[in-house]
């Protein structure tokens, strides 16, 4: 049975808001193991490229049979050398580095705030500048109240960096993070790309753009690494939730959601992440909820449910 666009569209951000809310604890449980941030990275990557590369080879070959010209990479990614090159570097490679950095500087709760949190911030201006796309009033007021609660989070974990603390650098992490998947998410708005495709393409290129090289210095000793004493449990488990589910599922349901409900409005849709993610980090982490927390994911949730109403009053009946 087909579903309708619609339901389609639901259905990803389902699935979505589920593996984004688990992907924030996980991320955040896993500094306790032995993988340092860009081991995760690599195993994450090997993940997805075990399920996405041989898809990809598979979709490619009708075309490579015909005697047609197609994809890049030496056939790994169906889309043009460009697209994969700028897709991957922002939505696969450079995202994979700053949120996993980050969480070994701040907490699951930060980045509650901060990556889903900041997504419709980010994702507004560049779609305004690259898009086009008008900000109502509605939505500038939902941005003030995004900017605020970042401020309020990151803002405090600033101040204390003046007495050592070096919480402000996850924070840091988790805010440019959050641009270089805002980033990914417009150009697949703007160049149309398909779901499946666009992150076959991704994870293409950082296989070969960040797999050889880390992998390298990994086992020539020259970077902090915990490949080699993890126990297999552990690389089974990140290969398995990080890359199939993090990247190849979520991935896929993103990349729908953008296609259906557009940029903006599919990064409002994950309202309900920050809130579920920074009470599960209380929950199953023990994370402290401080007010200034509880406060700026206050104005966050409602600067994207203001989003949420502009859109939806945007959007023909």
């Amino acid at each position: 049975m087909k579903l309708s666009p619609r339901a389609t569209g639901l259905v990803a951000a389902v699935v979505t808001v589920l593996i984004w809310t688990s992907f924030i604890i996980i991320a955040r449980a896993s500094t306790a193991y032995t993988l340092r941030p860009l081991d995760i990275v690599f195993v994450r990557t090997c993940g997805a490229a075990a399920v996405l590369l041989p898809w990809a080879w598979w979709l490619m070959r009708p075309a490579r049979q015909r005697g047609e010209k197609v994809g890049s990479l030496w056939g790994l990614s169906p889309l043009p050398w460009r697209i994969t090159v700028l897709a991957g570097f922002f939505g696969s490679m450079m995202y994979g580095l700053l949120a996993y950095s980050g969480f070994f500087f701040a907490p699951a709760a930060h980045a509650s705030v901060l990556m889903p949190g900041s997504l419709p911030l980010w994702t507004s201006l560049l779609a305004w500048v690259l898009l086009r796309d008008r900000i109502g009033k509605t939505r500038a007021l939902g941005l003030l109240c995004i900017v605020g609660g970042d401020l309020l989070v990151g803002g405090a974990s600033l101040l204390k960096a003046f007495e050592g603390g070096q919480v402000w650098v996850g924070d840091l992490c988790f805010m440019t993070a959050a641009f270089c998947w805002s980033v990914y998410g417009v150009l697949v708005r703007r160049h149309g790309l398909d779901p499946v495709r666009a992150t076959m393409a991704i994870t293409a290129f950082t296989s070969v753009a960040f797999l050889p090289a880390y992998g390298a210095l990994a086992w020539a000793g020259w970077v902090n690494s915990g490949l080699a004493l993890a126990p297999w449990q552990e690389l089974l488990f990140q290969a398995a939730f990080q890359g199939v589910g993090s990247v190849a599922i979520s991935g896929i349901t993103f990349t729908l959601m953008v296609r259906h409900f557009g940029p903006v409005r599919s990064t409002m849709i994950t309202a309900i992440v920050p809130g579920l993610s920074a009470l599960g980090a209380v929950l199953l982490l023990g994370e402290p909820l401080h007010w200034n927390l509880v406060v700026g994911l206050a104005l966050v949730t409602f600067g994207i449910l203001f989003g949420v109403l502009s859109t939806l009053k945007a959007t023909p009946k």
